[in-house]
Protein backbone atom coordinates (compact mmCIF):
# COMPACT_ATOMS: atom_id res chain seq x y z
CA UNK A 1 0.00 0.00 0.00
CA UNK A 2 1.24 3.50 -0.55
CA UNK A 3 0.11 7.03 -0.15
CA UNK A 4 -1.38 9.00 -2.61
CA UNK A 5 -2.14 12.77 -2.77
CA UNK A 6 -5.09 13.94 -4.96
CA UNK A 7 -4.60 17.50 -5.70
CA UNK A 8 -7.17 20.25 -6.59
CA UNK A 9 -8.35 23.95 -6.65
CA UNK A 10 -8.97 25.94 -3.47
CA UNK A 11 -12.35 25.43 -2.44
CA UNK A 12 -12.58 22.37 -3.59
CA UNK A 13 -11.17 19.72 -1.98
CA UNK A 14 -14.52 18.91 0.09
CA UNK A 15 -16.18 18.21 -2.87
CA UNK A 16 -13.12 16.13 -4.10
CA UNK A 17 -13.27 14.39 -0.87
CA UNK A 18 -16.58 13.26 -1.21
CA UNK A 19 -15.26 11.80 -4.69
CA UNK A 20 -12.34 9.77 -2.91
CA UNK A 21 -14.39 7.92 -1.20
CA UNK A 22 -16.33 6.47 -3.80
CA UNK A 23 -13.15 5.00 -5.08
CA UNK A 24 -13.23 2.38 -2.31
CA UNK A 25 -9.42 2.92 -1.33
CA UNK A 26 -8.51 3.61 2.55
CA UNK A 27 -7.59 5.81 5.30
CA UNK A 28 -8.96 9.19 3.01
CA UNK A 29 -8.23 12.39 4.87
CA UNK A 30 -8.40 15.86 3.65
CA UNK A 31 -5.28 17.81 3.21
CA UNK A 32 -4.26 21.51 2.49
CA UNK A 33 -4.83 21.58 -1.32
CA UNK A 34 -6.44 18.39 -2.19
CA UNK A 35 -7.20 14.82 -0.30
CA UNK A 36 -4.35 11.96 0.90
CA UNK A 37 -5.68 8.00 0.75
CA UNK A 38 -3.61 5.12 0.95
CA UNK A 39 -3.94 1.92 -2.00
CA UNK A 40 -2.61 0.02 -4.03
CA UNK A 41 -1.05 1.36 -7.69
CA UNK A 42 -4.60 0.27 -8.92
CA UNK A 43 -6.10 2.67 -6.47
CA UNK A 44 -3.70 5.37 -8.06
CA UNK A 45 -4.91 4.00 -12.08
CA UNK A 46 -8.57 4.48 -10.71
CA UNK A 47 -8.17 8.02 -9.37
CA UNK A 48 -6.69 9.19 -11.96
CA UNK A 49 -9.11 7.72 -14.42
CA UNK A 50 -12.17 8.84 -12.12
CA UNK A 51 -11.66 11.73 -10.62
CA UNK A 52 -13.60 14.67 -12.18
CA UNK A 53 -12.59 17.47 -9.22
CA UNK A 54 -8.74 16.65 -9.02
CA UNK A 55 -6.27 18.04 -11.17
CA UNK A 56 -3.19 15.62 -10.30
CA UNK A 57 -2.38 12.61 -8.38
CA UNK A 58 0.46 12.75 -6.73
CA UNK A 59 2.86 10.03 -5.03
CA UNK A 60 4.18 12.14 -1.35
CA UNK A 61 7.79 10.30 -0.89
CA UNK A 62 9.90 12.53 0.25
CA UNK A 63 9.50 15.33 3.47
CA UNK A 64 12.64 16.64 5.69
CA UNK A 65 13.81 20.18 6.45
CA UNK A 66 17.07 22.01 4.31
CA UNK A 67 18.55 24.79 4.88
CA UNK A 68 21.33 24.56 2.86
CA UNK A 69 22.11 23.09 -0.64
CA UNK A 70 23.94 20.26 0.80
CA UNK A 71 21.25 19.62 3.22
CA UNK A 72 18.91 19.53 -0.15
CA UNK A 73 21.17 17.54 -1.91
CA UNK A 74 21.84 14.57 0.19
CA UNK A 75 18.13 14.24 1.49
CA UNK A 76 16.94 14.19 -1.91
CA UNK A 77 19.84 10.67 -2.21
CA UNK A 78 17.83 9.45 0.26
CA UNK A 79 15.25 8.17 -2.04
CA UNK A 80 15.95 5.70 -4.82
CA UNK A 81 14.50 7.59 -8.05
CA UNK A 82 16.11 4.76 -10.45
CA UNK A 83 13.19 2.60 -9.37
CA UNK A 84 10.70 4.47 -11.42
CA UNK A 85 12.41 5.32 -15.35
CA UNK A 86 15.56 3.39 -16.85
CA UNK A 87 18.68 5.61 -17.83
CA UNK A 88 17.24 6.29 -21.37
CA UNK A 89 14.42 8.10 -20.14
CA UNK A 90 13.72 11.98 -19.22
CA UNK A 91 12.76 13.65 -16.27
CA UNK A 92 11.96 17.47 -15.17
CA UNK A 93 11.58 18.83 -11.63
CA UNK A 94 8.89 21.52 -10.82
CA UNK A 95 9.90 23.54 -7.85
CA UNK A 96 7.77 26.07 -5.28
CA UNK A 97 9.32 27.83 -3.13
CA UNK A 98 8.16 30.48 -0.53
CA UNK A 99 10.22 32.18 2.81
CA UNK A 100 12.80 29.54 2.71
CA UNK A 101 15.97 31.69 3.40
CA UNK A 102 18.91 31.50 1.06
CA UNK A 103 16.57 28.96 -1.42
CA UNK A 104 15.38 31.93 -3.53
CA UNK A 105 15.70 31.09 -6.28
CA UNK A 106 13.19 28.12 -8.00
CA UNK A 107 15.79 27.57 -10.83
CA UNK A 108 18.65 26.78 -8.93
CA UNK A 109 16.50 24.22 -6.19
CA UNK A 110 15.15 22.74 -9.09
CA UNK A 111 18.80 22.06 -10.43
CA UNK A 112 19.94 21.04 -7.18
CA UNK A 113 17.21 18.39 -6.94
CA UNK A 114 17.97 17.04 -10.41
CA UNK A 115 21.79 16.74 -9.64
CA UNK A 116 20.88 14.65 -6.19
CA UNK A 117 18.77 11.98 -8.75
CA UNK A 118 21.36 12.24 -11.86
CA UNK A 119 23.74 10.97 -9.41
CA UNK A 120 22.09 8.17 -8.63
CA UNK A 121 21.93 7.41 -11.94
CA UNK A 122 25.51 7.35 -13.11
CA UNK A 123 26.62 6.13 -9.87
CA UNK A 124 24.34 2.62 -10.32
CA UNK A 125 24.43 2.67 -13.87
CA UNK A 126 27.01 4.52 -15.71
CA UNK A 127 24.80 6.80 -17.22
CA UNK A 128 21.75 8.99 -16.62
CA UNK A 129 18.59 10.22 -18.21
CA UNK A 130 17.96 13.23 -19.81
CA UNK A 131 16.19 16.37 -18.70
CA UNK A 132 12.65 17.17 -20.66
CA UNK A 133 10.85 20.19 -19.06
CA UNK A 134 7.55 20.02 -21.34
CA UNK A 135 6.77 15.81 -21.61
CA UNK A 136 9.55 14.16 -18.99
CA UNK A 137 9.04 10.54 -17.81
CA UNK A 138 9.11 11.33 -14.10
CA UNK A 139 8.18 14.74 -13.17
CA UNK A 140 9.08 15.41 -9.34
CA UNK A 141 7.45 17.57 -7.91
CA UNK A 142 8.74 20.40 -4.91
CA UNK A 143 6.87 22.06 -2.64
CA UNK A 144 8.96 24.44 0.26
CA UNK A 145 7.80 26.55 2.90
CA UNK A 146 9.87 28.02 5.36
CA UNK A 147 12.52 25.19 4.71
CA UNK A 148 10.14 22.49 4.85
CA UNK A 149 10.67 20.45 2.03
CA UNK A 150 7.47 18.25 0.69
CA UNK A 151 9.08 15.93 -2.58
CA UNK A 152 6.38 13.49 -4.47
CA UNK A 153 6.31 12.38 -7.67
CA UNK A 154 3.53 12.92 -10.36
CA UNK A 155 1.74 9.63 -11.66
CA UNK A 156 -1.10 12.01 -13.95
CA UNK A 157 1.33 13.50 -16.69
CA UNK A 158 -0.87 16.02 -17.95
CA UNK A 159 -3.04 17.66 -15.19
CA UNK A 160 -6.13 16.04 -15.20
CA UNK A 161 -8.26 19.02 -16.19
CA UNK A 162 -6.95 18.69 -19.49
CA UNK A 163 -9.67 16.23 -20.76
CA UNK A 164 -8.42 16.69 -24.58
CA UNK A 165 -11.95 18.24 -26.04
CA UNK A 166 -11.10 21.78 -26.32
CA UNK A 167 -10.07 22.42 -29.44
CA UNK A 168 -10.42 26.27 -30.00
CA UNK A 169 -8.98 28.84 -27.32
CA UNK A 170 -10.91 31.18 -25.81
CA UNK A 171 -9.79 34.81 -26.21
CA UNK A 172 -10.22 35.19 -22.13
CA UNK A 173 -8.82 32.74 -19.47
CA UNK A 174 -10.76 29.63 -19.47
CA UNK A 175 -13.45 27.97 -17.15
CA UNK A 176 -11.14 24.86 -15.95
CA UNK A 177 -12.72 21.91 -16.67
CA UNK A 178 -12.18 20.27 -13.26
CA UNK A 179 -13.66 23.09 -11.44
CA UNK A 180 -16.76 23.32 -14.01
CA UNK A 181 -17.21 19.39 -12.81
CA UNK A 182 -16.65 20.31 -8.88
CA UNK A 183 -19.13 23.31 -9.16
CA UNK A 184 -21.56 21.02 -10.72
CA UNK A 185 -21.06 18.49 -7.99
CA UNK A 186 -21.55 21.14 -5.71
CA UNK A 187 -24.76 21.90 -6.47
CA UNK A 188 -26.49 18.55 -5.45
CA UNK A 189 -27.78 17.92 -8.84
CA UNK A 190 -29.36 14.40 -9.13
CA UNK A 191 -28.88 14.27 -13.19
CA UNK A 192 -33.05 13.76 -13.57
CA UNK A 193 -33.18 17.60 -15.00
CA UNK A 194 -31.41 19.27 -18.08
CA UNK A 195 -28.64 21.73 -17.19
CA UNK A 196 -28.88 25.04 -19.00
CA UNK A 197 -25.93 27.96 -19.45
CA UNK A 198 -26.99 31.25 -20.67
CA UNK A 199 -23.65 32.41 -21.18
CA UNK A 200 -22.03 29.24 -22.00
CA UNK A 201 -18.45 30.49 -23.31
CA UNK A 202 -16.50 27.37 -24.39
CA UNK A 203 -19.26 25.13 -23.01
CA UNK A 204 -17.18 23.68 -20.13
CA UNK A 205 -20.57 23.33 -17.81
CA UNK A 206 -22.13 21.95 -19.96
CA UNK A 207 -19.95 19.25 -21.31
CA UNK A 208 -18.70 18.24 -17.29
CA UNK A 209 -22.47 17.82 -16.49
CA UNK A 210 -22.98 15.65 -19.83
CA UNK A 211 -20.01 13.60 -19.03
CA UNK A 212 -21.19 13.67 -14.78
CA UNK A 213 -24.90 12.23 -16.62
CA UNK A 214 -23.52 9.64 -18.62
CA UNK A 215 -21.26 8.39 -16.40
CA UNK A 216 -18.01 9.20 -18.58
CA UNK A 217 -15.09 9.58 -16.05
CA UNK A 218 -12.54 12.51 -17.73
CA UNK A 219 -9.87 9.70 -17.54
CA UNK A 220 -11.50 7.35 -20.20
CA UNK A 221 -11.05 10.11 -22.59
CA UNK A 222 -7.30 10.73 -21.85
CA UNK A 223 -4.36 9.12 -24.37
CA UNK A 224 -1.73 8.35 -21.70
CA UNK A 225 -0.46 9.20 -18.06
CA UNK A 226 2.55 9.65 -16.32
CA UNK A 227 2.57 6.18 -14.63
CA UNK A 228 2.57 4.28 -17.84
CA UNK A 229 5.84 5.45 -18.01
CA UNK A 230 7.10 3.81 -14.46
CA UNK A 231 9.21 0.42 -14.23
CA UNK A 232 6.98 -1.64 -12.78
CA UNK A 233 3.64 -0.52 -14.63
CA UNK A 234 1.23 -3.15 -14.25
CA UNK A 235 -0.47 -2.71 -17.42
CA UNK A 236 -3.32 -5.55 -16.90
CA UNK A 237 -4.48 -3.85 -13.74
CA UNK A 238 -4.77 -0.55 -15.73
CA UNK A 239 -6.87 -1.99 -18.70
CA UNK A 240 -8.87 -3.37 -16.11
CA UNK A 241 -9.24 -0.25 -13.93
CA UNK A 242 -10.26 1.28 -17.53
CA UNK A 243 -12.46 -1.35 -19.15
CA UNK A 244 -14.70 -0.84 -15.37
CA UNK A 245 -14.71 2.89 -15.91
CA UNK A 246 -16.10 2.27 -19.23
CA UNK A 247 -18.64 -0.37 -18.44
CA UNK A 248 -20.52 2.07 -16.43
CA UNK A 249 -21.26 4.50 -19.35
CA UNK A 250 -24.31 4.83 -20.08
CA UNK A 251 -26.13 4.39 -23.89
CA UNK A 252 -28.54 7.30 -23.50
CA UNK A 253 -30.35 10.15 -21.73
CA UNK A 254 -33.76 11.00 -21.52
CA UNK A 255 -33.14 14.73 -21.62
CA UNK A 256 -30.58 17.55 -23.27
CA UNK A 257 -28.16 20.04 -22.12
CA UNK A 258 -28.57 23.63 -23.18
CA UNK A 259 -26.10 26.39 -24.03
CA UNK A 260 -26.46 30.26 -25.18
CA UNK A 261 -23.72 32.86 -25.51
CA UNK A 262 -24.24 36.33 -27.68
CA UNK A 263 -21.27 36.21 -28.75
CA UNK A 264 -20.31 34.24 -32.35
CA UNK A 265 -16.44 33.32 -31.70
CA UNK A 266 -17.68 31.80 -28.45
CA UNK A 267 -20.59 29.60 -30.05
CA UNK A 268 -18.64 29.04 -32.30
CA UNK A 269 -15.82 27.09 -29.83
CA UNK A 270 -18.49 25.86 -27.41
CA UNK A 271 -20.03 23.89 -30.59
CA UNK A 272 -16.51 22.79 -31.72
CA UNK A 273 -15.60 21.75 -27.86
CA UNK A 274 -19.03 19.67 -27.90
CA UNK A 275 -18.07 17.61 -30.87
CA UNK A 276 -14.48 16.85 -29.81
CA UNK A 277 -16.28 15.29 -27.03
CA UNK A 278 -18.39 13.35 -28.97
CA UNK A 279 -22.08 14.91 -26.90
CA UNK A 280 -23.40 16.11 -29.82
CA UNK A 281 -26.17 14.40 -29.36
CA UNK A 282 -26.75 15.76 -25.90
CA UNK A 283 -25.98 19.33 -25.85
CA UNK A 284 -27.38 22.32 -27.93
CA UNK A 285 -25.84 25.45 -28.39
CA UNK A 286 -27.26 28.40 -30.00
CA UNK A 287 -26.50 32.19 -30.10
CA UNK A 288 -28.97 34.71 -28.13
CA UNK A 289 -28.56 37.40 -25.90
CA UNK A 290 -29.34 36.93 -21.58
CA UNK A 291 -31.98 39.72 -22.12
CA UNK A 292 -34.60 37.65 -24.22
CA UNK A 293 -33.84 34.10 -23.21
CA UNK A 294 -36.52 31.53 -22.42
CA UNK A 295 -36.52 28.45 -20.75
CA UNK A 296 -35.95 25.56 -23.10
CA UNK A 297 -37.46 23.41 -20.85
CA UNK A 298 -40.19 23.34 -18.20
CA UNK A 299 -37.93 22.28 -15.27
CA UNK A 300 -34.33 22.36 -15.32
CA UNK A 301 -30.68 23.69 -13.68
CA UNK A 302 -29.50 26.87 -14.56
CA UNK A 303 -25.15 27.33 -13.49
CA UNK A 304 -23.35 29.96 -15.23
CA UNK A 305 -19.92 32.23 -15.03
CA UNK A 306 -21.10 35.57 -16.57
CA UNK A 307 -18.28 38.00 -17.76
CA UNK A 308 -16.17 39.31 -15.05
CA UNK A 309 -14.97 43.06 -15.40
CA UNK A 310 -11.90 43.19 -17.50
CA UNK A 311 -14.36 41.67 -20.56
CA UNK A 312 -16.54 44.88 -20.48
CA UNK A 313 -15.33 48.19 -20.97
CA UNK A 314 -17.69 50.28 -18.73
CA UNK A 315 -19.46 49.93 -15.48
CA UNK A 316 -22.40 50.26 -17.47
CA UNK A 317 -22.32 47.54 -19.08
CA UNK A 318 -21.52 45.70 -15.87
CA UNK A 319 -24.65 46.72 -14.10
CA UNK A 320 -26.92 46.43 -17.05
CA UNK A 321 -26.03 42.84 -18.12
CA UNK A 322 -26.49 41.45 -14.38
CA UNK A 323 -29.43 43.42 -14.14
CA UNK A 324 -30.94 42.25 -17.32
CA UNK A 325 -29.71 38.31 -16.10
CA UNK A 326 -31.56 38.98 -13.06
CA UNK A 327 -34.90 40.19 -15.30
CA UNK A 328 -34.54 37.35 -17.22
CA UNK A 329 -33.86 34.53 -14.32
CA UNK A 330 -36.97 36.11 -12.17
CA UNK A 331 -39.25 36.10 -15.23
CA UNK A 332 -38.46 33.12 -17.29
CA UNK A 333 -37.26 30.48 -14.76
CA UNK A 334 -39.41 30.40 -12.34
CA UNK A 335 -39.08 27.42 -9.53
CA UNK A 336 -35.50 26.79 -10.86
CA UNK A 337 -32.44 26.57 -9.11
CA UNK A 338 -30.00 28.85 -10.15
CA UNK A 339 -25.98 29.02 -10.06
CA UNK A 340 -23.65 32.19 -10.49
CA UNK A 341 -19.99 32.05 -10.41
CA UNK A 342 -18.99 35.24 -9.05
CA UNK A 343 -15.48 36.75 -9.68
CA UNK A 344 -16.28 40.07 -8.60
CA UNK A 345 -18.39 40.60 -5.76
CA UNK A 346 -19.89 43.98 -6.77
CA UNK A 347 -21.20 43.04 -9.92
CA UNK A 348 -23.71 40.71 -8.39
CA UNK A 349 -25.46 43.07 -6.05
CA UNK A 350 -26.53 44.82 -9.02
CA UNK A 351 -29.00 41.80 -9.78
CA UNK A 352 -30.66 42.64 -6.17
CA UNK A 353 -31.47 39.00 -5.33
CA UNK A 354 -30.20 37.51 -2.16
CA UNK A 355 -27.88 34.49 -2.50
CA UNK A 356 -29.82 31.16 -0.75
CA UNK A 357 -26.39 29.66 -0.73
CA UNK A 358 -22.31 30.49 -0.75
CA UNK A 359 -19.45 28.30 -1.81
CA UNK A 360 -16.07 30.29 -2.37
CA UNK A 361 -13.53 28.53 -4.59
CA UNK A 362 -10.58 29.78 -6.37
CA UNK A 363 -10.84 30.38 -10.33
CA UNK A 364 -7.38 30.02 -11.10
CA UNK A 365 -6.03 32.99 -8.84
CA UNK A 366 -9.03 34.42 -8.66
CA UNK A 367 -11.13 34.23 -5.38
CA UNK A 368 -14.59 33.45 -6.57
CA UNK A 369 -18.23 32.65 -4.94
CA UNK A 370 -20.31 30.04 -6.33
CA UNK A 371 -23.79 31.49 -5.51
CA UNK A 372 -27.31 29.54 -4.85
CA UNK A 373 -31.11 31.96 -6.16
CA UNK A 374 -33.96 30.25 -5.90
CA UNK A 375 -36.01 31.56 -8.30
CA UNK A 376 -39.93 32.60 -7.09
Amino acid sequence: MARFFAMTSRGLSDILYEEVLQLGVSKVLKGQGGVFFESNWAGCYRANIRLRSATRILLPILDFPAYNPEELYHNIRKHDFTKYIDVGQTIAVDANIRDCGIFRDQRFVAMKIKDAIVDQFNEKFGSRPDVDSKKPDLSIVVRAVKNQFSVSIDTSGEPLFKRGYKQLKMVTAPLKEHLAAGLILATGWKKDIPVVDPMCGGATFLIEAALIALNIYPGTLRKKFAFQNFLGFKSEEFKEELESAMSEELEGLPFKFYGYDHDREAVKIARANVHAAGLEEYIEIERGPIETLKAPVEMGLLVTNPPYGERLSTKDELEELYLNMAHTLKTNFKAWDCWILSGEPELTKFMKLKAERRFPVFNGPIECRFLKYKMF
